[in-house]
């Protein structure tokens, strides 16, 4: 239980920055400005910082989605993560359509809770009947 929580944990970054807006929004840049200062990281509100801020957050993401992907739920959420981060960096820096970016954060979501999702742990139950029957055919 404690292992799904850290992955969960860990995805969280890439889908908040994706959420960011270009920095067009008046209404956010006090926001932003008070929030990045207060943790001395003011210079990140650069635009020219934001491209490769949300690469890594994506980047870091993904890597989660791909960690011991064998064992969790297959390949099939890295796969969908890969698509919609790709989508996410397309619809924010290139297309510039918010739109697109959020219908983008819907599958990297979707894929990041598929793949926290638990396993079912199937157990190898016998009733007692069963083993002596074994036993009396022994």
């Amino acid at each position: 239980m404690n292992q799904t929580w850290k992955q969960t944990l860990i995805a969280i970054p890439g889908v908040a920055v994706s959420l960011l807006p270009k920095l067009a929004c008046p209404l956010c840049w006090p926001a932003y400005a008070g929030l990045l200062s207060s943790l001395g990281v003011g210079f990140l509100i650069s635009t020219k910082y934001l491209l490769p801020l949300t690469v890594g957050f994506l980047s870091l993401a993904l890597a989660a989605l791909a960690f011991r992907a064998g064992r969790r739920h297959g390949y099939g959420p890295f796969v969908i993560g890969l698509i919609a981060s790709l989508f996410v960096v397309l619809a924010k820096f290139e297309w510039e359509s918010n739109p697109a970016l959020y219908g983008a954060i819907g599958p990297l979501i979707a894929a990041s809770l598929w793949n926290a999702w638990p396993i079912r742990q199937i157990e190898n139950v016998t009733c007692s009947g069963c083993e002596r029957v074994e036993h009396e055919n022994i």
